[in-house]
């Protein structure tokens, strides 16, 4: 539970358009309600005018390392850049825990627009599951590159944006993103601090009270997440993410 909270965080990353290569360190921590710190996320950003690559690495920590094994989680996106946006073409998430490793493949094919996904673990050593499946929707995203173009698609206020990123079949990648109105921000601030933008995604994750997660954003002005906010997950108050490099 706590680990897919923070999963969930560790996508929460934007960022503004460069003209030559240039890599970006970004470091996070997040925290869980009544646990504390429960976990960092360190991300490498490197990206030239038509390529880009995202690693992400997200390590557990204080009680949740205890209960998880020591679980860590790894992401790679690697794809194009096109009108300034990121575009994915592959997309890998690889799960290490004991003597158990999951790794979750997609490839996205956008000529033809659609997506496979190849799942294997290994326990022991041993590869004990293989498997590779079409996906019934297409997204040009993954849930890093949502995020990471998020500063470039989502302007307007009080509008909502429907998007879809690989890596949420279970939701057939539905993501809402919404601007909140004038009238709303004061709900933002007092959640997010200062902030250069505002804006909610809801994503459809059983994880939640609600049918939809609600999860706030700040983002500063240079176009990275400041701080984002899950509020009030089960019994256990809210789960964020704050930026700390």
């Amino acid at each position: 539970m706590i680990q897919r909270i923070l999963i969930m965080c560790s996508i929460f990353l934007m960022l503004g358009h460069v003209v030559e290569a240039k890599v970006t360190h970004l470091n996070y921590k997040a925290t869980f309600g009544i646990f504390g710190k429960v976990g960092t996320i360190n991300n490498i950003l490197t990206q030239n005018e038509t390529t880009y690559k995202i690693d992400t690495k997200v390590k557990l920590a204080g009680l949740a390392k205890i209960i998880l094994g020591g679980q860590v989680e790894d992401y790679v996106s690697l794809g194009h850049m096109e009108n300034g946006l990121m575009v994915s073409d592959t997309y890998t998430m690889t799960s290490t825990k004991k003597n158990k490793i999951v790794k979750k493949e997609y490839h996205i094919d956008h000529e033809n627009k659609f997506v496979t996904k190849r799942y294997r673990k290994w326990v022991n050593g041993k590869l004990t599951k293989d498997y590779t499946q079409k996906l019934n929707f297409y997204a040009k995203d993954d849930l890093l590159t949502l995020y990471f173009n998020i500063g470039h698609v989502v302007k307007e206020k009080g509008k909502t944006y429907h998007l879809r990123a690989v890596g949420l079949e279970k939701q057939k990648g539905k993501v809402d993103i919404i601007v909140p109105s004038d009238s709303k921000m004061a709900m933002y601030k007092k959640d997010l601090g200062k902030a250069h933008l505002y804006a909610k995604a809801l994503i459809y994750q059983k994880n939640f009270r609600k049918k939809k997660g609600d999860i706030l954003l700040g983002i500063d002005k240079d176009g990275f997440i400041k701080k984002s906010v899950i509020k009030d997950i089960l019994l256990f108050g809210d789960a964020q993410l704050i930026r700390t490099k």
